[in-house]
């Protein structure tokens, strides 16, 4: 790793924070649940986004922009998107119909996350690509003893595996115990869950084995991530939420079907999300997308622009419960108006920043190392590569106002000309020049050049 500090992450799986060993340091990889495209994205979305974002970034830092493989799927095998797509293209075949309803979410989605400073992941797959890698799956836990056919449905048995529960550290016999539903009569087990379920008629599906039908929501994931990542692979990452039953299942799946110990080595999860200290849902009014954020004024009567919206969630640890305020929007927008605009990165990230990313993604002390590091790079010039190479490695890197280029050399020839009259010692007269600028908008920053000791004045637009 060439010098760089030991990578430590929190494992949902083992309750420790730990030193990250990847399986082969040529190949790190890592899979992340993506949005189901039935509908705009939330705020509640963003934040895995960005989250994992910031951890591929690091990875791609520590070992190479070309030896890390993200995978972050799109699901869009949903019992509403099917129905939407059966009721407004009835002649299509069911992928091509799934594929129009969806293509404007997912679009939006990609749009959405982009805004929000994410890389795209190395590879995006859709569930309905990758049908029969779930039935290759369900077929293999069936053979085994883990999956069984009842009553329309094929059911992985929870009994089947030893440790069923290790992630969630959930008790099969207390889940059972405490049930507080009847158990349906084709189950064998109350936790048993569905892998595939056949389609009516008048339902979307696919021919399988056990009839034409659909796969349950577990299944896509152990299936898109044996397809792009291997049985066994480095990091698997999602909200909190979805520790039980999602991941769980998925661990119980891909385990039992290729019969390994794990499915991923290290389990990682964001907290949940609030919005001005309540719990977002369409019944308390507070519900908000990322689109209304940035394109409209409903959240406070304004827009937002996504480098405030992703430096608003890194001020808040990822493992920590986050509430999505005005007052913390404020904030992070008064910070970075603070920051140095730089066009280009060309320098070397800064060691206190790639330091508190590297203990378990640290995003609230790497947000402060690189605000004091913006303070030195504001007083000295030759600092800007080093933030603006610490500002990517958070993706929150400001971006310099652009400016038309009449307004921009009329600004250079008053910065030129104030430098004539401070060497004049005509203090009055520069500093005229400087206030009126101000009330324009511009915004002049004075440092000496590190070599020569003269004054070099740098302007940009105020936010």
């Amino acid at each position: 790793m060439g010098g760089l500090p030991t990578l430590k992450l929190y494992n949902t799986l083992t309750r420790e924070k730990s030193a990250f060993a990847p399986i082969d340091p040529q190949n790190v990889r890592m899979y992340v649940c993506g949005p189901t495209v039935y509908d705009y994205a939330h705020i509640g979305n963003a934040r895995p986004a960005i989250v994992f974002d910031v951890l591929f970034r690091l990875l791609r830092h520590v070992y190479g922009e070309n030896h890390v493989t993200y995978a972050r799927n799109i699901t869009d095998v949903d019992d509403k998107i099917n129905a939407r797509a059966l009721r407004d293209h009835p002649g299509l075949p069911l992928n091509e119909a799934i594929r129009l309803v969806t293509e404007k979410t997912e679009t939006q989605y990609l749009e959405d996350a982009k805004a929000l400073g994410c890389l795209d992941p190395t590879v995006q797959p859709r569930a309905t690509d990758n049908i029969g890698e779930m039935i290759d799956i369900i077929e293999k836990l069936v053979a085994k003893g883990h999956a069984y056919a009842a009553e329309g449905e094929v059911l992985f048995d929870t009994r089947s595996m030893a440790d069923y529960g290790r992630l969630s550290n959930r008790n099969l016999d207390d889940q059972q115990a405490g049930a507080r539903i009847a158990v349906e009569a084709h189950k064998k087990n109350p936790g048993d869950f569905v892998l595939w379920k056949l389609s009516s008629d008048s339902e979307p599906g696919w021919d399988s084995p056990w009839g034409r039908g659909r796969p349950g929501w577990h299944i896509e994931c152990s299936a898109m991530s044996q397809r792009y990542l291997g049985e066994i692979f480095d990091i698997h990452g999602g909200g909190l939420d979805l520790i039980f039953p999602h991941h769980e299942n998925e661990i119980a799946q891909s385990r039992c079907a290729h019969g390994t110990d794990v499915m991923a080595n290290v389990w990682m999860h964001n907290g949940f999300l609030q919005v001005e200290g309540r719990k977002m849902s369409k019944s308390e009014g507070n519900f908000v997308t990322i689109y209304e954020l940035l394109h409209t004024e409903k959240f406070d009567g304004r827009k937002w622009p996504g480098e405030v919206l992703r430096l608003a969630m890194l001020m808040t640890h990822y493992r920590e419960p986050i509430d999505f305020s005005i007052k913390r929007l404020e904030e992070a927008e008064r910070l970075l108006a603070k920051w140095p605009a730089v066009k280009e990165i060309g320098g070397a990230a800064d060691a206190s920043v790639v330091n508190a990313l590297a203990d378990d993604l640290n995003t609230v002390a790497a947000v402060q190392a690189l605000h004091a590091l913006a303070q030195a790079a504001n007083a000295n010039p030759a600092l800007l590569p080093a933030f603006a190479a610490s500002a990517a490695l958070l993706g929150v890197q400001p971006k310099k106002t652009e400016v038309d280029e009449a307004l921009a050399s009329a600004v250079d020839a008053l910065v030129a000309m104030r430098l004539e009259m401070l060497k004049a010692k005509n203090f009055a007269e520069a500093d005229k020049i400087r206030e009126d600028l101000a009330t324009k908008g511009i915004q002049l920053k004075d440092s000496k050049d590190p070599a020569t000791g003269e004054r070099v004045t740098t302007w940009d637009v105020k936010r």
